[in-house]
């Protein structure tokens, strides 16, 4: 591999270079989350009990999630910082020893699916049916998850060496696999049985696998800087330390997030199964509309690890300057749409009247929060590239955990359900003070070359 050979990374304008980056992950990132959409638009046209029934089984699939994404953002950014310094053959032992570490978690997950996926179900709702439909979308989705949590490590391999086009190609074959699955299989078209919410999760799971198979393959033929080959690959605890010092973090902010939602199910559903589904709808469509800003982010971590290991001060506060702006101008049309059109969001899910009317007026709350959120999470996103992945978890606890949940209980036990939303407002607050107090600690303390 020749050693002088120049990365766009370290050459291409800033501006320029964090559009380039992030635009395909935006994409991809937006396309992937179509995943959940279009699981919950297709379920929504059961009933509603099934609708209630995938949203109490997301908190789980959001924990899978957060292993995977972790595990891929450690990978990223340590692969990325070792790309910056030349270091290939040290590129590929990083990039292997992810791969094991995907595959080990994944065992885990298939082997908690097979054992505990319906009793955990029956523990979420009283309800036979709800509980039934759950217990089955789970079973399939942690069974079969080696496809997606392999996918993220494929797409983040390509990431780290800027290939976010070939990242975006990974993702999008996999969505389209699953969108159009989606109908097939849970309403029965083509000869196919009529799998219902089982559907939904084949569907899901087909999607995941595919862009998995995808990514491995484009990143044996297309990722020339990072070789996957078990030649002279030894596992080294020094390598899993690396990937984990940076990844967990983000798997325990990650999975704050199911907690948070599982908690935020639990003060909800004394008022009733519609304002679950509605909250589950809420979130799913809140992720879609993160996921531009997740790309813009996911595309910093690999310009600022490798500029960082290339000790490259100035190029590494020209992508704040460039990715803050950005994710505030995404994070404001986003409270547009959601103020101004939270009925048709909704009417996309077969929204009846009682989620309308609790609905709508909780959306134009919450949207009020997207740009301090947006702020908080670039410099979560900013902080993992320069290794510091401690930031990211303590951005997020703040937003997705404490005050969050203890405001809403207090904030629903005092004033009812119209009250809980915000509580939103409080943590985004928090939030985005500790993000302003902590960018300009990394400053002083890690770009003092």
């Amino acid at each position: 591999m020749d050693q002088n050979r120049k990365n766009k990374m370290e050459t291409m304008p800033m501006g320029s270079l964090v559009f380039h980056m992030s635009l395909p992950m935006m994409i991809s990132l937006l396309v992937q989350s179509l995943y959940n959409i279009v699981d919950s638009i297709f379920v929504a046209r059961l009933s509603e009990q099934a609708l209630t029934a995938a949203s109490l089984a997301f908190p789980v699939q959001m924990l899978m999630i957060a292993v995977g994404v972790g595990t891929a953002v450690g990978l990223n950014a340590i692969l990325s910082k070792t790309l910056g310094k030349k270091d290939f053959r040290e590129a590929s032992g990083v990039a292997m020893t992810g791969i094991f570490l995907t595959v080990v978690s994944a065992v885990v997950f298939m082997g908690a699916g097979l054992a505990f996926a319906r009793p955990m179900a029956k523990a979420f709702t009283e309800d036979p049916s709800i509980a039934s439909q759950c217990g089955d979308y789970l079973w399939i989705c942690m069974v079969f998850c080696l496809g997606n949590l392999g996918c993220m490590t494929f797409q983040r391999l390509l990431q780290a060496a800027g290939n976010t086009f070939l990242s975006m190609v990974t993702l999008v074959c996999g969505a389209v696999t699953n969108i159009v699955l989606d109908p097939i299989m849970i309403f029965g078209l083509f000869g196919c049985p009529a799998w219902g919410i089982r559907g939904a999760a084949y569907a899901t799971v087909i999607g995941q696998w595919v862009s998995m198979l995808v990514g491995l393959f484009l990143n044996i033929k297309k990722n020339p800087e990072v070789k996957l080959t078990f030649k002279g690959f030894s596992l080294q605890p020094g390598r899993i330390g690396e990937i984990y010092r940076v990844g967990l973090p983000t798997i325990i902010m990650q999975a704050l997030s199911s907690v948070m939602v599982t908690a935020f199910n639990a003060i909800l559903l004394p008022f009733s199964a519609t304002a679950v589904a509605f909250f589950g709808v809420y979130y799913k469509l809140q992720n879609f509309l993160f996921m531009p800003m997740n790309g813009l982010g996911q595309a910093l971590i690999p310009i600022v690890g490798y500029n960082y290991g290339a000790k490259n001060r100035r190029r590494i506060l020209q992508s704040a300057k460039v990715s803050y702006p950005a994710a505030m101008a995404i994070a404001l049309v986003g409270t547009v749409l959601f103020c101004l059109f939270g009925s048709v969001l909704l009417g996309w899910f077969s929204a009846g009247r009682d989620m309308l009317a609790m609905g709508v007026p909780a959306l134009r709350i919450i949207a009020i929060s997207f740009v301090p959120a947006s702020a908080t999470m670039i410099t979560g996103y900013f902080a993992s590239g320069l290794g510091d992945g401690v930031t990211n978890m303590l951005g997020a606890i703040l937003r997705q955990f404490f005050p969050l949940v203890p405001c809403a209980w207090l904030l629903a036990s005092a004033g009812g359900i119209g009250m809980v939303w915000y509580a939103i407002w409080i943590s985004e607050a928090a939030g985005v003070i500790f993000s302003a107090i902590r960018f300009k600690m990394l400053k002083k303390k890690k770009l003092d070359f």
